[in-house]
């Protein structure tokens, strides 16, 4: 009953997470599981499962906020779809001894990714509102669908920050489209994994545990996406995901490195945690107070300019201040 709440909860972290930042429910997801001893290919599976109720349920709710481009929820879910059928039957394939510390150095690559990208990037606007192109979408949703399968997470990951840093997309589209399109890629990595495994490994009851906290979390976190700062939360998530995967790549059979080795890394992926964290949330301030004195300066320098035109007043207004002069007139003198 324990582990049971353990994975309710982290699903409704997980779900939080990705909701408002458009990654990491999958990653998170599968470190836990991982972290517990849990079968690669079974714990990818089991995450996958889950994923298709809150996906689900996060697209429903992102629709009706509004977050949604249904052509790039196509373009990209499709071609996701296929790469992440593929992906599952290709970790289904490999062994635990060698499945295990592959599918955490995926995680790793994710995690650092995670860090780097939204501690040290902001959001690029520059070209928001152009069209994003299908010949772009689609080798994008193929990558991010086989990772997604083999690494139990990386849909979010690979395909959020590339269509960010497009600058093509608001921000909480972005966000709401790879959600929501993620619906088709647990989809198509559940049916990989059951045809490969069938239901070897899978443990139902922790599927259900962790839909259920994601699916209470999905509403909340579609409607977060605009009050959240990612980049912070970017960090603060890219974290976690390097120090849990570090920790079993080390115990690994592929470097089995002492406790003299081991310890100091722990000590200097947290200290590099801890100033990635702190820094996003100084420049998450800066960029606050910056857009703040920006939007202040332009409205003073409208007001300030000596060309500034008063609008009209309307017809209505225009009728009353004449009949108002009429009736002040003085009456013409009579013979």
């Amino acid at each position: 009953m324990k582990t049971l709440i353990l994975l309710a909860l982290a699903g409704l972290g997980a779900q939080l997470v990705d909701g408002s930042l458009g990654m990491a429910y999958g990653v998170t997801s599968s470190t836990l599981l991982l972290a517990i001893g849990t079968n690669p290919a079974a714990a990818s599976a089991t995450v996958h499962l889950a994923e298709i109720g809150t996906t689900l349920m996060s697209g429903v709710a992102h629709w009706k906020f509004g977050n949604v481009d249904w052509r790039v929820v196509l373009k990209i879910g499709v071609p996701g779809a296929i790469g992440a059928f593929a992906g599952a039957t290709v970790l289904s394939a490999l062994s635990t001894e060698v499945a295990a510390p592959v599918m955490s150095l995926i995680l790793l690559t994710l995690g650092v990714y995670l860090l780097v990208r939204f501690t040290l990037r902001g959001i690029d606007r520059r070209n928001l509102g152009k069209p994003m192109r299908k010949r772009f979408l689609g080798p994008l949703g193929l990558v991010a669908g086989f990772v997604d399968a083999t690494g139990g997470g990386g849909w979010g990951p690979v395909g959020t920050p590339a269509i960010l840093a497009s600058g093509r997309m608001e921000p909480r589209k972005v966000i709401g489209s790879i959600d929501t399109s993620e619906f088709l890629v647990a989809l198509a990595a559940s049916l990989g994994f059951l045809f490969a495994l069938g239901s070897q490994g899978i443990d139902f009851a922790w599927v259900l545990a962790l839909l259920i906290g994601g699916m209470v979390a999905a509403p909340i976190a579609a409607w977060l996406v605009r009050h959240v700062p990612p980049r912070l939360l970017g960090s603060l998530v890219g974290g976690i995901i390097i120090v849990t995967n570090s920790r079993t790549l080390l115990r690994s059979d592929w470097i089995d490195a002492p406790d003299a080795v081991r310890y100091p890394v722990y000590a200097l992926i947290y200290a590099v945690w801890a100033a990635a964290v702190v820094w996003s949330y100084l420049q998450y301030r800066k960029d606050r107070a910056q857009e703040s004195a920006d939007a202040l300066a332009a409205e003073a320098a409208q007001l300030a300019t000596p060309n500034h035109v008063v609008p009209p007043a309307d017809a209505a207004d225009v009728a009353d201040l004449q009949r108002s002069l009429t009736a002040g007139r003085p009456s013409a003198p009579q013979d």
